[in-house]
């Protein structure tokens, strides 16, 4: 048997949830770390709150992996997970910036990195699921295609929700709250919070996914059934025993991952400390100055610009990759990304910083897709989930150290001039580049 090839909008509805995740993430990268300093966190303090994010996806994306392949629903395999996700996170997008409603009980701050945590948990609970149903309905001449869709509708929600909030106060939306969190900033969050669970109904409604059994049916996955021998009644316990047999293609491709998820997770925690001083001139804690929200609100836009980029060019990634091969796509993708990150210590202005990213957006892309596309053609089927969420570890790994010692450099080593942290990333880019080629791609060695 075969997997029946999906046309293109069968997959575009697959993933189409997706926007609605990333929507709420963007909004959460661009303004997450404004909203805790506004607050009352010290610039060298931001990573420390933003550790939640990858701690929770350590914790949170194994699991749910490894539910999400042992479970089997009259909702199906997948789709109950994510839609869990989608309405825990849209609690935690409506109430994060509005933290100060429960300053009787405790400060806003701890509120905030409260909701911080709530919405990391979920949305890492619905984007596992969402990766390793690609791999679960798609055939392999497919999956770079389907990784490549993921990744355009990732970059549509990014663009809105970077762009949300400069638009509403665009539109004329005025006030703020005694903290000085602008009304439009809160209205965009609840906007996202709404799109969030539309776009996961669209998803959830029009999917249909393979059982377990099914699965193994199919043709292009008898080598792995091959490989795994006789099953085992799964236990949760055997997400350990999966690590340690992780395929090899996953482990090279760990390292890729750590380098590229370090120079990422800088790259969100200080843009906005970095271009409100290095291009507007502010001191580190000159939160109140309207400078620093007109600094915040050019960040959005400028994730807006990357998460657009890659939204584009994720539609060529199958083509390129197809001419030199995923790997040399990933490798030089990742090169342009370093480039733009160090590039922005350089810039003269504001205006200038669009082409840094630009060039983050070309990065960004890739990261996305290239080495899921890479890493589904080396994994047993009824192990998607879980392995999905395993190599969420050099995802999360190398955030969670980039947490610890990010702000310490910011702080002591760079003298709390964030643009420096940047550099760092761009340098960071360029490493996992050159590890790329290390990789073995499973799937272009069967097609050769």
């Amino acid at each position: 048997m075969e997997k029946r090839k999906l046309s293109f909008w069968e997959i575009w509805n697959m993933s189409f949830g997706f926007l609605g995740i990333q929507m709420g993430f963007a909004l959460q990268n661009a303004n997450a770390s404004r909203i805790l300093q506004k607050f009352g966190a010290d610039v060298h303090e931001l990573s420390w709150f933003w550790i939640i994010a990858p701690l929770t996806g350590l914790i949170v994306q194994p699991i749910i992996g490894h539910y999400s392949d042992n479970t089997w629903s009259k909702f199906g395999r997948r789709k109950p997970f994510f839609l869990l996700g989608a309405v825990l996170a849209s609690v935690g997008l409506i109430l994060m910036p509005q933290s100060e409603i429960f300053i009787a009980f405790l400060p806003a701050l701890w509120v905030g990195a409260g909701m911080l945590m709530i919405m990391d948990v979920s949305f890492n609970i619905a984007m596992e699921p969402f990766r390793a149903l690609v791999g679960d309905n798609l055939r392999t001449d497919q999956r770079t295609l389907g990784f490549s869709i993921q990744t355009a509708l990732i970059g549509m929600g990014a663009v809105v929700g970077s762009v949300l909030p400069s638009f509403l106060e665009w539109l004329g939306m005025t006030g703020e709250t005694e903290s000085g969190i602008p009304n439009y900033l809160i209205w965009s969050f609840v906007i996202g919070a709404i799109i969030l669970i539309i776009t996961i109904l669209v998803t959830v409604v029009t999917t249909k996914e393979y059982s377990p059994d099914e699965l193994t049916q199919f043709s292009d996955e008898k080598a792995h059934q091959e490989a795994l021998g006789d099953e085992k009644p799964a236990r949760l316990l055997d997400i350990f025993e999966d690590f340690a047999k992780m395929p090899t293609t996953m482990r090279q491709l760990s390292m890729v991952q750590f380098f590229s998820w370090f120079g990422l997770f800088g790259m969100w925690v200080f843009t906005t400390p970095a271009i409100a001083q290095h291009i507007y001139g502010l001191a580190s804690d000159d939160v109140k100055n309207p400078l620093f929200d007109e600094a915040g609100n050019w960040v959005g836009t400028l994730f807006g610009v990357y998460n657009f980029v890659s939204m584009i060019f994720a539609f060529t990634l199958p083509y390129i990759a197809k001419q030199i091969g995923r790997k040399k796509t990933h490798a030089i993708s990742l090169i342009i990304g370093g480039i733009g990150l160090i590039s922005m210590y350089l810039m003269p202005n504001k205006e200038s910083l669009i082409f840094s990213m630009i060039c983050v957006g070309v990065a960004w892309a890739s990261i996305l897709a290239m080495p899921y596309a890479i890493l589904a053609g080396s994994i047993h089927p009824k192990k998607m989930g879980v392995y999905m969420g395993i190599f969420n570890f050099f995802i999360v790994i190398p955030q969670i150290i980039n947490a610890l010692i990010g702000g310490l450099l910011v702080k002591y080593l760079y003298n709390d001039h964030a643009i420096f942290a940047l550099v760092t990333s761009g340098v960071s880019f360029l490493i996992a580049a050159a590890l790329v080629y290390k990789v073995k791609d499973v799937d272009d060695i069967v097609q050769n």
